[in-house]
């Protein structure tokens, strides 16, 4: 009994077999299969090692959504090199209510030559090159981000030679802890000092000859210092063509968490508008000499993550491209020996048409002769 069931049991699953044997003394081999199998399996190797490639890599994902957090502080990473003495300049960041002045005791005067070391300038020179790449290839921010922590540091490397040169300029870095509100940064003429109705700057003791606003901004990021990521400031060199000149930067700073493979980070992406001009009160142009950079904070956030292809999506694909390499070629080699047989057969079909048979009347006769029973013996 068992058996039998057992029999009964294979023979259903022999009907439900949906890849049938066929029997190999069944089976004719070709040339021109045997050619369109060759470019099947060289095709499906190719797309293969291709699709494997793309399995290896990975993407960023960008998602949006209202930045909640107001209560907590801003972090301004600075640094810059300004061509006066360090007596001569202050920094400091004033709110939108210029209520409140940020205290500069983070910062670091340090004087140093304005003038870069030969080893200084290329490297000023590949940055430069990296930003002009950034601003028409914006792909390129995210080989930044997943290289992140595992590329060099972008800081100014320290002069290789020992030039006896006195300091002319005055260089400007650490970090600030801001309010998560618009502010200006600015650095001008001047030692800070509080006032009842904002602050003020020392100024008066300072000549209007020794003026001179030229600067490199080798740094100036926002958030947590990420080594590694390349922001759209860094490298800017300006040149002063008058000693009352004004520098301003129109910044725009997104909140922006990153997580990668490598690191998970919370930093600010920011983009900028750059203008210049000379300070000429009898001209109509009023105002302050000096490097101002206004800030304004994105009430948008952004959360860039590192994604990779799933494996299971990997096998799928895989197969897709298996079982269509074969489909495809098997049509296409189906229907291209029903066209040759059909143009063959045409051939022959004329060529036998046209054989001529003669008549005893002296007449040529085109139609085939009949076979008779005689003609059979």
């Amino acid at each position: 009994m068992r058996r039998l069931n057992r029999k009964k049991t294979l023979n259903l699953m022999k009907e439900l077999d949906a890849f049938p044997k066929v029997p190999e003394s069944y089976v004719e081999t070709s040339a021109s299969g045997g050619t369109v199998s060759l470019i099947a399996f060289t095709t499906i190797a190719f797309l293969t090692i291709m699709e494997f490639t793309v399995y290896r890599d990975t993407w960023m994902k960008y998602e949006y959504e209202v930045d909640k957090d107001f209560t907590s502080k801003l972090r301004i990473n600075i640094d810059i090199t300004v061509a006066m003495r360090c007596q001569y300049v202050g920094a400091d960041v004033l709110d939108l209510a210029e209520t409140m002045v940020a205290s500069a005791d983070g910062l670091t005067y340090e004087p140093v030559i304005f003038d870069l070391s030969p080893q200084q300038k290329e490297w000023q020179r590949m940055l430069q090159l990296i930003q002009s790449r950034l601003q028409e290839e914006h792909s390129l921010q995210d080989v930044i981000f997943k290289s992140a922590f595992k590329s060099g540091s972008t800081a100014l490397p320290p002069r290789e030679d020992n030039s006896l040169q006195s300091p002319d300029a005055c260089r400007i870095h650490g970090h600030l802890y801001v309010n998560k509100v618009a502010g200006n940064f600015h650095i001008t003429v001047g030692k800070a000092i509080p006032h009842p109705r904002g602050h003020a700057h020392l100024a008066a003791l300072v000549s209007h000859e020794s003026y001179n606003f030229s600067h490199r901004i080798d740094h100036l990021s926002f958030g947590e210092l990420i080594p590694g990521i390349i922001n759209p400031l860094d490298g800017t060199e300006k040149i002063a063509s008058d000693h009352n000149q004004m520098f301003q930067y129109f910044i725009t700073v997104v909140p922006t968490k990153l997580h990668t493979y490598k690191i998970s980070a919370e930093t600010h992406q920011f983009s900028v508008t750059e203008r210049e001009r000379v300070i000429n009160h009898a001209a109509g142009s009023h105002g302050v000499s000096g490097i101002f950079m206004k800030y304004d904070i994105s009430s948008l956030m952004v959360t860039v993550t590192e994604e990779h292809m799933p494996f299971w999506q990997f096998l799928v694909r895989l197969c897709g491209i298996i079982g269509g390499i074969f489909s495809t070629t098997g049509i296409l080699h189906g229907l291209g020996r029903f066209v040759a047989e059909v143009i063959f057969c045409r051939f022959r079909l004329s060529s036998y048409r046209s054989t001529s048979v003669p008549v005893p009347d002296g007449h040529t006769s085109n139609h085939l002769p009949l076979i008779t029973d005689n003609s059979m013996h």
